[in-house]
């Protein structure tokens, strides 16, 4: 993966682009670090270029607030942050089979997630030839059927691989797949069923290898969702994505901690054009106008991650007003309907997502309509929108170049 810097200047920010607020970044780990406590370490979760916002000035900005290490999915997301000279602990959530994955990982000095011993056969291969160490950590399944040994293999997997004398087991840990479950109103402060069970298997194998007297590493099971739930949860530490970007992974979890959204969606209005009533707008004109009306080009489009699900249903902010999107959302445009909003013109800036006066638009608010997560929704946006460093305190963009 390319390690796209935060951009300050050029020409193409003047269409559409993402402010990332890092300082939003640094406060949420500053929050989820006060919330877990000095005990408990917090990985921060930055696969996905850093769910959209970009890894590395994420990655600075967590370690700012506290975080000690980093979680990827990918051999390449990892190999970007160490070559954007972060030194800390790097695990890589994602498997990884093959022998030069591994020989990768050992190169970069990442830790690789194993599932069995036939990787930890590969990974002693490799670091006993190398006259090195390497650091690995055991993933088990207890209930999301993904990645990860049987659970049931926790004890005798982790007594074999510290039988091999070129690999450190730096870790063992766990996916929880339902924490975000809403709560039972009759026990509000249990977690779910689903959840419950993961933690009692967990729970079983790790009394099992401290009465073989066998160290686990690090434990941890909680992703933000199972952070925000329950303390039970965070064990030696605990894996945060969302949380960190600043959205709640549930509802119902919103009000537990103080989170600052740290993106905020922008694009330019390109042309406005004033029409009469009954006028078909874009692609099939699955929008009439029903009155005279006003409508402004804005350039950005499903290319850029708007999803075209939303069309007809997207509103965009500009100073404080909601203008509706009209029409079918295309590539690289979309239409607003500017009609009660005479102030909007050519060079405009509006808010497609983030805090516009005294409004706000939320992933949420695009994901519930388009029957999707808001995971998904900050992941899709591509990379030739670029992200620029957002500054809260200096207020607006500027309405027009130059």
């Amino acid at each position: 993966m390319p390690d796209l810097p935060m951009v300050e200047a050029g020409l193409e920010r003047y269409r559409a682009w993402v402010d990332v607020d890092t300082g939003a970044i640094e406060a949420n780990a500053r929050a989820i670090k006060r919330a877990i406590g000095p005990s408990t370490q917090l990985m921060a979760v930055v696969k996905a270029d850093g769910y959209g916002h970009g890894a590395v000035p994420v990655a600075r900005a967590a370690l700012a607030g506290g975080a000690t290490c980093f979680g990827v999915a990918t051999l390449g997301e990892g190999i970007q942050l160490r070559q954007a000279g972060i030194d800390a602990p790097i695990l890589v959530l994602g498997g990884l089979s093959q022998p030069e994955e591994l020989r990768s990982c050992l190169r970069w000095q990442l830790m690789p997630t194993i599932s069995g011993m036939r990787e930890a056969l590969l990974c002693q291969n490799l670091a006993s030839g190398s006259g090195t160490v390497m650091a690995v950590q055991l993933k088990l399944d207890t209930g999301m059927a993904r990645l990860g040994a049987a659970w049931q293999e926790g004890p005798r997997l982790v007594a074999a691989i510290h039988e091999l004398d070129a690999v450190q087991l730096a870790g063992v840990y766990s996916h929880l797949a339902n924490a975000d479950a809403p709560p039972d109103p009759r026990r509000p402060r249990q977690v779910d069923p689903c959840t419950r069970e993961q933690q009692q298997r967990f729970e079983a194998v790790l009394t099992h290898l401290r009465q073989q007297n066998l160290q686990a590493g690090v434990r941890h099971l909680a992703n933000s969702a199972g952070t925000l739930r329950c303390s039970s949860l965070h064990y030696d530490m605990v894996r945060v994505g969302l949380a960190l970007y600043g959205h709640s992974p549930a509802r119902h979890l919103a009000g537990v901690l103080e989170l600052q959204p740290a993106m905020h969606l922008h694009a330019r209005v390109t042309l406005t054009r004033t029409v009469p009533a009954g006028v078909g707008v874009s692609y099939g004109h699955r929008f009439h106008t029903t009155r005279p009306s006003r409508l402004a080009v804005v350039a950005i489009g499903y290319a850029d991650g708007v999803p075209r699900q939303l069309s007809n249903q997207l509103e965009v902010l500009y100073r404080g007003q909601r203008l509706p999107q009209v029409g079918a959302i295309t590539m690289d445009q979309l239409v607003l309907d500017a009609t009660d909003c005479p102030a909007l013109d050519v060079g405009a800036v509006v808010t497609l997502l983030g805090r516009d006066g005294d409004q706000e638009i939320h992933p949420t608010d695009w994901s519930d309509r388009c029957g999707t997560i808001p995971w998904e929704i900050l992941c899709g946006f591509k990379l030739r929108l670029p992200r620029l460093a957002a500054h809260p305190e200096e207020g607006s963009r500027p309405e027009a170049p130059g």
